[in-house]
């Protein structure tokens, strides 16, 4: 027997904007998301534009709590899923949960975070690197907490 995959809901967070009625707008009025670095000094680096998210505050979906335990890149996975299950109308429970699924690709996760750590190691020492290093940097934890 073939299985079939139906998609139900969609959740975005992208550099033209978080959720999927902004993000298809940007689309549509031919909108950039590429603009000056701002998330960093880009001073003497060759390039001084990026395609940021910008105007994302993981605390309108998941506590602040559980933001400050997660990479940016894992916020955004969560909360792009946590838009596609209101899209979808869909509520988890025990009974479904291990027929729906969370689908997120990216090329690499948990870059900033890496970067604060190993600053932290060198500076201060690996006593003070993060307990929550490894599961901050983890590629699946974005679709394991949702």
């Amino acid at each position: 027997m073939r299985r079939r995959v139906v998609v139900t809901g969609l959740g975005v967070v992208s550099p033209v904007g978080t959720g999927l009625e902004r993000f298809w707008g940007a689309l549509v009025e031919g909108r950039s998301g590429v603009r000056r670095i701002s998330r960093f000094d880009p001073t003497g680096l060759p390039t001084q534009i990026a395609a940021e998210v910008v105007d994302f505050d993981p605390t309108d979906f998941m506590d602040r709590k559980e933001a400050r335990r997660n990479d940016r890149f894992v916020q955004f996975g969560y909360a792009a899923a946590r838009m596609a299950l209101e899209d979808a109308g869909l509520q988890i429970t025990p009974q479904n949960a291990t027929r729906v699924g969370v689908m997120i690709g990216s090329g690499i996760g948990g870059a900033i975070t890496w970067e604060e750590q190993h600053h932290i190691l060198q500076t201060r020492g690996p006593d003070r690197i993060s307990p929550f290093f490894i599961p901050m940097i983890i590629m699946n934890m974005a679709s394991g907490i949702t």
